[in-house]
């Protein structure tokens, strides 16, 4: 009948307003419970069927905000914008048809509580779906707990895979219950160490990590060796058609310039303005390029900054003379470039369009003269108080190159966007979220400035010291504390992933096997 594919439909539904900006995040604990006890041991076209219509219903109404960007200011029509999102969605949609192809295969063959499958198989196929293909690791469910500061500390040993691990759990849990109940209803015979191992496994694991994140935040809290500096940063609120307008090149500068001028209290180490605030080439605009010299030269302050640069490309291309990279510079206090950093991890059919030969038809969505070329050094940024790496955009949203920056060194994660693109959407809200567990995983403070918002910043331990509204123009300054601490995750990255992995894939071998046992 039609009883499963309805559970799945609404389960998807009901999991995506855990996220930011319905922030129900208590419901992601159980939202799942009802779709995994439809897929145990069900049969396997059924299975694949309801995990595709829990997966559309799920990331279509989390990544809806996509049809904004390509519609409103990619210029696609109405149809070819739907069109993008619901084969993005589907896409994705795809790896939870796995998870319950594989869920409903494996239980049907061995009689194992869910709570051993679940929460490792859909932690693989999270991290799988943030690295294959460039990778889009959105709403990932550990996402929905940002604000949960005890429950995610355990990403500085995991990653958010982790909190996604938590939450599965208990879903499953509450899944093995259930399914106990139902066959002692029907008379089948059922095993009470199921859920009550299920059960167990959940509580003390979620004790276990609720013990450690309150135990963290307060060792982090107490430390009292750090050195404080004060970021400033500064959100212009300029509209996405303005921004590459001629005509209001210089009233945008001039903005920035305006709202730098007027920060409140003492001199800050640093001001920040978000990703492409020039609305010009920095390298290409020589009267521009001067004013914003002297100005910061006048100011004494040094100023970090997103552009595009130009750079002529080799006779050899004829056809594409030019290229621009999306990067960001560090203006010392005489205005001279101290520093400069190449978005390496660029956004597909944004910034450049993957398998060209194939997709001739396409053009990128962000206007510019060339191609966008990616960058290739994992910069940082040195400075008398200390050292920084930027992240652009959506880098951000990427675990492991955020933790790459700062294998060596490092004191302060800056993210610098532009997410104008999403307009008054959930996409900042759920952009935002995510980049807590970068300042949880690296232990570092993390200074965000976002054209049009959220700007704000997040101290080592996940909380949200300040941030900014949406669409409108402010400045916020803080007086951050930097201390050198490190964490697991950022020395051995993904180990805890490459752990489920293996799991997965032993319990999927044992499956295939021995005969089920019931």
């Amino acid at each position: 009948g039609l009883v499963p594919y309805l559970v799945s439909l609404f389960c998807g539904l009901f999991l995506a307003i855990a996220y930011p900006p319905q922030d129900l995040s208590f419901i992601a604990w159980a939202a799942l419970a009802p779709f995994l006890v439809i897929l145990y041991n069900r049969d396997g076209k059924i299975a694949l069927r309801s995990g595709i219509i829990f997966g559309l219903a799920f990331f279509l109404g989390t990544q809806y905000w996509i049809y904004f960007s390509m519609n409103r200011y990619g210029g696609l029509s109405f149809p070819a914008s739907i069109s993008i999102v619901f084969l993005l969605c589907l896409y994705e949609s795809l790896y939870m048809g796995v998870f319950a192809l594989l869920i409903s295969g494996i239980t049907k063959r061995i009689s194992i509580p869910l709570s051993l499958i679940a929460p490792p198989l859909w932690c693989t196929l999270e991290y799988l779906r943030g690295h294959l293909f460039t990778g889009f690791p959105w709403s990932l469910v550990g996402y929905t707990q940002y604000s949960n500061l005890s429950f995610i500390q355990i990403a500085d040993i995991t990653g958010v895979y982790g909190v996604s691990f938590l939450v599965i759990l208990v879903n499953s849990a509450l899944s093995d219950i259930f399914i106990y109940l139902q066959k002692r209803r029907a008379g089948a015979p059922a095993h009470i160490w199921k859920p009550l191992f299920s059960l167990a496994v959940a509580f003390s694991i979620t004790l276990v990590s609720v013990g450690y994140g309150r135990y963290t935040i307060k060792k982090l809290d107490g430390l009292k060796d750090g050195r404080k500096i004060r970021v400033a940063v500064v959100q212009g609120n300029i509209e996405q058609d303005r921004k590459w307008d001629s005509q209001y090149q210089n009233s945008v500068l001039e903005t920035y310039m305006e709202l730098s001028r007027s920060l409140p209290g003492k001199k800050p180490d640093l001001i920040v303005w978000p990703e492409t605030a020039l609305p010009f080439y920095f390298n290409a605009n020589p009267e521009l390029h001067k004013r914003l010299t002297s100005f910061v030269k006048d100011l004494s302050i040094p100023l970090l900054t997103g552009t595009m640069l130009v750079r002529k490309n080799p006779a050899t291309k004829p056809n594409n003379p030019y290229s621009i990279s999306n990067s960001a510079l560090l203006l010392d206090g005489n205005g001279n470039t101290s520093y400069q950093y190449d978005k390496i991890h660029l956004v597909p059919f944004g910034e450049y369009v993957p398998l060209k030969k194939v997709l001739f038809f396409i053009n990128k969505i962000v206007v510019g003269i060339g191609d966008f070329l990616p960058g290739k050094i994992y910069a940082n940024a040195r400075t008398e108080w200390g050292s920084f790496s930027t992240l652009i955009c959506y880098e951000i949203i990427f675990p492991d190159l955020v933790r790459r920056f700062f294998k060596k060194r490092g004191d302060l994660i800056v993210n610098i966007t532009n997410d104008a693109w999403f307009g008054k959407t959930s996409g900042p809200y759920q952009h935002f979220s995510m980049a807590v567990f970068r300042a949880i995983e690296n232990r570092k403070p993390l200074v965000r400035a976002a054209n049009t918002g959220i700007s704000g910043f997040i101290d080592q331990t996940g909380r949200i010291r300040d941030r900014t509204g949406l669409f409108e123009r402010a400045v916020i300054v803080d007086d951050i504390e930097i201390h050198k601490t490190g964490s697991i995750y950022r020395r051995f990255g993904d180990i805890f992933s490459f752990l489920n992995i293996g799991i997965t894939l032993f319990i999927y071998g044992l499956s295939i096997s021995i005969k089920r046992r019931i």
